[in-house]
């Protein structure tokens, strides 16, 4: 869990006004937010001074080589660009800040959490908190999946669970870490159970992004899907700015085909939707030969969001 934040700034620019006033002003604001914060010059640090690791500090720099040290150091670090040091280069770094007295303190602890592998927390409702999937959710996922009820309209996990459990490492990294937006998990508030799947997805051949959700057999019916698709289609036009968004159901699936309309989906035509892509298996350390394509008949129906 981020503790602190830890500007470190050439000791040219903080000799600059605008610099100087930037960099107190965001330090106060976070520790306004209950976090610490302070900053230094470059020349009075070291990067062994980080190493190993702090995983509680996240450090903030204007300058591209020091950066650069602390990342092949493992040290969660943030590039800060602006008009006095447009010559640094922060290639590799996960994110660069413009404006560091306008960044908000979720974008710092964002920023920390993906360095250290922390899930985001993405949204919370009355009963659910819906955040980023991590691996040790998969064995949850196992046991809404064994009933068989839960596979019937929709493709199931890998039968190995270390498949499974590779497949999230790469989508944690590729899909959460690049797009920033994903399927996520479901989390009753009440007793921190995992009670489902829930998010968007881009999907091969359409252009539109795609909602999905799942609930555990168990937990139907007691409205958590409608609640947990609601708040997420809020968070999709307020955060990510989706102006339309697509859900595909299967033709027979008549319950969530109700549950779509009820979240003010209409139906647009029916479509021809590739299954089973991965196949059987999940490697990352060998080839493995192509499967067979399948296909089924889902209804396609859209959300103008705005």
């Amino acid at each position: 869990m981020l503790k602190k934040v830890y500007f470190i700034i050439s000791k040219n620019n903080l000799k600059i006004p605008s610099v100087l006033k930037s960099t107190e002003e965001a330090c106060t604001y976070i520790k306004e937010c209950g976090y610490e914060s302070t900053y230094e010059s470059i020349e009075a640090v070291t990067v062994s001074e980080f190493v190993p690791s702090k995983e509680s500090i996240l450090i903030v720099t204007d300058k591209g080589s020091f950066a650069q040290q602390l990342r092949e150091a493992e040290v969660p670090v943030v590039g800060v660009s602006g008009d006095y040091n447009k010559d640094q280069d922060f290639e590799g770094l996960k994110y660069v800040f413009a404006d560091i007295d306008d960044v908000e303190i979720d974008s710092y602890v964002k920023a920390y959490q993906r360095y250290v592998g922390e899930p985001w927390e993405v949204l919370q409702t009355e009963r659910l908190l819906i955040r980023e999937t991590t691996l040790e959710d998969v064995d949850e996922f196992y046991e809404l999946y064994k009933d068989p009820e839960m596979t019937r309209y929709m493709e199931g996990l890998f039968e190995n669970p270390e498949d499974e459990k590779r497949y999230q490492k790469d989508y944690i990294e590729k899909v959460y870490g690049l797009m920033g937006f994903g399927v996520w998990t479901v989390i009753r508030k009440e007793d921190g159970k995992v009670i489902g799947r829930a998010g968007f997805s881009i999907r091969n051949g359409f252009d539109d992004i795609e909602l999905g959700f799942l609930i555990g057999k168990k937990y139907q019916r007691q409205g958590y899907a409608f609640e947990a698709c609601s708040a997420i289609l809020e968070y999709g036009k307020n955060m990510l700015s989706f102006d339309k968004v697509q859900t595909l159901v299967k033709a027979e699936n008549v319950v969530s085909i109700h549950i779509c309309e009820k979240l003010g989906f209409k139906t647009t035509d029916t479509v021809d939707v590739e299954e089973n892509i991965y196949g059987k298996e999940y490697r990352t350390d060998k080839n493995v030969p192509l499967s067979e394509a399948h296909f089924g008949k889902y209804v396609r129906m859209v959300k103008f969001l705005w």
